[in-house]
């Protein structure tokens, strides 16, 4: 759990610039993907292969992209040894902004407090 910064004790033109700060940190808003790259080793069901011979034995490794659209819908994908660094990046993307999003919420929220007195 993230412990949220105290804004209470900065000035509004210093909460104004730390926003402004954030939004021009944002990644490139068109390579994001919200979602889990997995790694999966496979067996094949051949009985005379090699990965029925135990774990260190079996095929892969496999990328296979999940994404939860709701309550008990997920979907999936397999991806290529190619597209799986490019679909963490923007997995990692996401992640960034959705942090900074947060982020720049609480120094909304506290901006519209000090409006309110």
């Amino acid at each position: 759990m993230k412990v949220r910064e105290n804004l209470t004790r900065l000035s509004k033109l210093a909460l104004e610039r730390r926003r402004q700060g954030l939004v021009r940190q944002f990644p490139p808003l068109a390579e994001t993907l919200r979602g889990t790259v997995l790694e999966r080793y496979m067996t094949c069901g051949k009985p005379n292969c090699q990965c029925q011979r135990g774990k260190a034995q079996r095929h892969g490794p496999v990328w296979y992209l999940t994404v939860t659209l709701g309550p008990g819908r997920t979907t999936g994908r397999t991806l290529s040894a190619e597209q799986a660094p490019r679909v963490r990046r923007w997995i990692r993307n996401y992640q960034q902004i959705k942090e900074q999003l947060e982020k720049i919420s609480d120094i909304n929220r506290e901006l519209l407090r000090r409006e309110a007195k």
